[in-house]
């Protein structure tokens, strides 16, 4: 009986290992692509959430499938209201879906967090490198405006604007994710 469990704690810590090695390789491979090719493809986040889903499964069963589907769900709800908005691409919000399997909710909410501070960061030295401080505050008053007016901002404050700046938010949930896996890979280790 001993050896069984012994072998299953392992088993287990093996696992566990691995998944986070994995999901830094998922977000690595992402991170260079949205930052090199402006896209995160389908190839790779597909692939990926079901991996995080499947890995789950394997480690803690039903419970391990839920919290996997439940991170997944949290991530792609939280991020729909930005894609919709066209101020997402949808290989970024797909990207968080599979962070999502990898993680489950409570995770996914710690590595957002992280995303969205690093890509604050990276967002406000662009604006002042490229000497769009003024540009950028009206523009953050005409979005605030929609949102009071429950309308969506104009076209000139979307993705499909060529001349706005935009953050290669895959990269930055790479930096995150990355990160977070490496510490949680030291304090096992």
């Amino acid at each position: 009986m001993i050896p069984r469990i012994y072998g299953l704690l392992v088993a287990h810590a093996y696992l566990g290992s691995a998944s986070w090695v994995l999901l830094a390789l998922l977000a690595a491979v992402a991170g260079f692509t949205d930052l090199r090719w402006r896209r995160i493809p389908n190839w790779l986040t597909v692939p990926g959430w079901l991996l995080g889903i499947a890995l789950n499964s394997m480690d803690a069963g039903w419970r391990g499938t839920r919290e996997s589907l439940l991170g997944s769900g949290l991530g792609l709800l939280v991020l729909l209201p930005f894609v919709l908005v066209r101020s997402l691409g949808a290989g970024d919000w797909k990207l968080v879906g599979a962070i999502g399997a990898f993680l489950g909710p409570d995770r996914l909410m710690s590595v957002l967090f992280i995303t969205i501070l690093i890509a604050g960061i990276m967002a406000g030295i662009l604006v002042v490198w490229k000497r769009k401080v003024r540009q950028t505050l009206t523009n953050i008053g005409h979005m605030l405006a929609s949102l009071a007016s429950l309308h969506l901002p104009g076209r000139d404050l979307s993705l499909d604007n060529p001349k706005a700046l935009k953050i290669p938010f895959g990269f930055a949930a790479s930096i995150a994710v990355i990160l977070y896996a490496a510490g949680k890979i030291w304090q096992a280790g």
